[in-house]
């Protein structure tokens, strides 16, 4: 008995979760597991079989899922496990019986737990809990926290970008009143050894921020008398965030507005001011540093310098903790700023100062869903009196290919298929972008669901957005009535499929997957198909589902699986991308499955399910 005992933990402690138990729990579990012989062909579960009784995990042989419907294919609900998995915990969860038949595809033995056992190991382990509550979830949470444990080592940064402010503050903040002399506030920042004081009112709010560089700028540089008020040199009205915010939300506000340090506040009261290396204590590379280079660069060489660091910084984010969707719009907001300068820069050498006109970002830019290496989706969308659209295009059209060719140069490439604003049929007045959305939607042609997969997802990125919007809404209510052109797309999001075989297995080919195309897509396109439908205004993937379930045409546990499959994706195909970079090639969107660990290959597995179930789910709604 004891060598039994023996071999099993053996066996779970190599499989997960089991293998991050409880020592209690786990001694717990192994002497109610009882073993079980299923001959080849044998069902296992059966929906007829009235609610789920057992809890089985397979110890050797696989298993195949059996919907008993026909269009399971669709669905994604036909798989196939292996040892180490384990079934049926959303039928033993719910008190339901299962969906799909389990069927031995070869001589199987199985370790099964009774439901009231389950129950009790439910109770007794946090960890067992969160996996049956979460099962994705709780897989990705622990394979992203062994890919931080093994670029770290212990240095103790992990996760820290996922927690509240609050939590970093480790003093009082330094405070003064605004009227205080610039004498007494630098030697308050003398004593105290730091590099910023807040003016805050008298009740404690803050009402502006000075630091080393208001110093340099506004005192040194322009010989400022030193019983100067405070009021008079501070930056006023400093950005504030609450102490609940994340530590990310903190980092992303930097990038927005290029500062070096943000206030933390508690009831609108200053409870502590944090600086970028607060947050991102692990790496020399500031991402101020990299703002402020690319906000005050004087040419396109000086920006694509600047951009060439992104991957290191971004190395240190994924590092501290960040998820991949958080990654995704930091690096856009740096993008963002990029494009703008390069904007800047060339607005002089072009007779366009009379021209009222929008700088658009479509796709990925446009989702804020930008990975390191990217191509250009861009336009123009520009004011002008009826009739004065083709010279007005005719003016801007030489800045937009010259703004085209320096985005090049600044590392993204030019758009294969010509989505750039240097296109004549890229720049256009908002009348003329109006009628060809509405063409797009009346006629539905292949080549029209094709350009509103990209043109679809749009976004002011320099200019007034307002004409941007109204296009927007104009474009959504346009959708939401006309269930033609929505079946017709939702039958466009079929045309990548994740790569999954008859029974869920993962095909690769010579060359590995494509994991954009046929992992990311799906979801990205199945999004903004709900997105039209219901006049949804989000952007972003991400925000969509959420913005689906508020809609009630999305339910909160599959927005919850598709959040989580999405993400890990998106890393992957991050890293993929930095080991590209790294290693001086091309490329960065295929990976090879059978490089992937154990763990790593079932959550990818997994998600390709999650990816196949939502392409499902729109099948059946659209009756394709």
């Amino acid at each position: 008995m004891s060598d039994a005992l023996d071999t099993t933990r053996e066996f779970l402690n190599a499989h997960a979760p089991f293998d991050r138990l409880e020592p209690d729990a786990l001694e717990f579990l192994l002497p109610r597991l009882e073993s079980r012989f299923y001959a080849s062909g044998e069902r296992i579960t059966d929906p007829d079989a009235g609610p789920a009784r057992r809890f089985h995990i397979i110890r050797q042989g696989r298993i195949r899922g059996e919907n008993p419907s026909e269009d399971e294919q669709v669905s994604g609900k036909a798989w196939e496990l292996v040892p180490g998995e384990s079934f049926p915990i959303g039928a033993l969860l719910g008190r339901r019986p299962v969906h799909t038949v389990h069927r031995a595809l070869e001589d199987t033995l199985c370790l099964e737990l009774s439901l009231e056992d389950f129950d009790r190991l439910r109770a007794r382990s946090p960890v067992f809990n969160d996996f049956c509550s979460r099962r994705l979830a709780s897989l990705l949470d622990r394979l992203h926290q062994g890919l931080i444990a093994g670029q770290l080592g212990h240095s103790g940064a992990s996760g820290q970008l996922n927690t509240p402010l609050g939590a970093r503050v480790t003093r009082e903040p330094v405070t003064c009143s605004p009227d205080t002399p610039l004498r007494a506030a630098l030697t308050t920042m003398r004593d105290q050894k730091v590099g910023s004081i807040v003016a805050v009112d008298g009740e404690g709010r803050p009402l502006g921020i000075f630091t080393m560089t208001d110093l340099l700028s506004r005192v040194t540089l322009e010989e400022r008398p030193l019983d100067t008020p405070l009021r008079q040199v501070m930056t006023p009205d400093p950005i504030a965030l609450p102490d609940s915010a994340l530590g990310f939300e903190g980092i992303e506000t930097m990038a927005d507005h290029g500062m070096k340090h943000i206030c933390v506040v508690a009831n609108e009261r200053l409870v502590g001011v944090l600086g970028e290396r607060d947050l991102l204590s692990s790496h020399p590379l500031t991402l101020d540093r990299l703002v402020r280079g690319i906000l005050r660069a004087d040419a396109v060489s000086t920006i694509a310098d600047h951009l060439r660091e992104m991957p290191r910084l971004i190395g240190a984010v994924i590092h501290q903790g960040a998820e991949a969707d958080q990654i995704l719009r930091l690096i856009t907001r740096i993008n963002d700023h990029a494009t703008r300068r390069v904007l800047t820069l060339l607005r002089s050498r072009h007779d366009i100062a009379d021209i009222g006109f929008t700088w658009l970002a479509f796709g990925s830019q446009a989702r804020e869903e930008q990975a390191l290496t990217t191509d250009q989706d861009n336009g123009i969308l520009f004011r002008c009196e009826p009739g004065q659209e083709d010279e007005t295009r005719e003016r801007l059209l030489p800045f937009a290919q010259g703004a085209n060719q320096a985005l090049a140069e600044c590392g993204f490439e030019l758009c294969p298929g010509d989505v750039m604003a240097g296109n004549p049929e890229c720049c256009l007045s908002g009348a003329e972008w109006e009628r060809r959305f509405s063409r797009w939607i009346d006629q539905g042609t292949p080549e029209h669901l094709l350009k509103s997969s990209i043109f679809f997802d749009l976004r002011a990125i320099d200019g007034d957005s307002g004409p941007v919007e109204k296009l927007r809404s104009e474009l959504l209510h346009k959708t939401a009535f006309n269930s033609r052109f929505r079946r017709q797309m939702a039958a466009n999001q079929m045309r990548f499929r994740p790569p999954l075989g008859l029974f869920g297995e993962i095909r690769s080919g010579s060359d590995g997957i494509n994991v954009k195309l046929h992992g990311l897509t799906p979801f990205v396109d199945g999004a903004r198909v709900m997105a039209l439908a219901a006049e949804l205004p989000a952007t972003r993937t991400h925000e969509r589902l959420d913005q689906a379930v508020s809609a009630e045409i999305l339910r909160e546990d599959d927005a919850h699986d598709y959040h989580a499959a999405l993400r890990y994706l998106q890393m992957l195909r991050l890293r993929s991308q930095q080991q590209a970079l790294a290693e001086g090639r091309e490329g960065g969107n295929r990976i090879r499955p059978e490089e992937l660990g154990a763990l790593e290959g079932r959550v990818l597995k997994e998600a390709f399910r999650q990816a196949r179930k939502l392409q499902g789910q729109l099948a059946v709604q659209y009756q394709l």
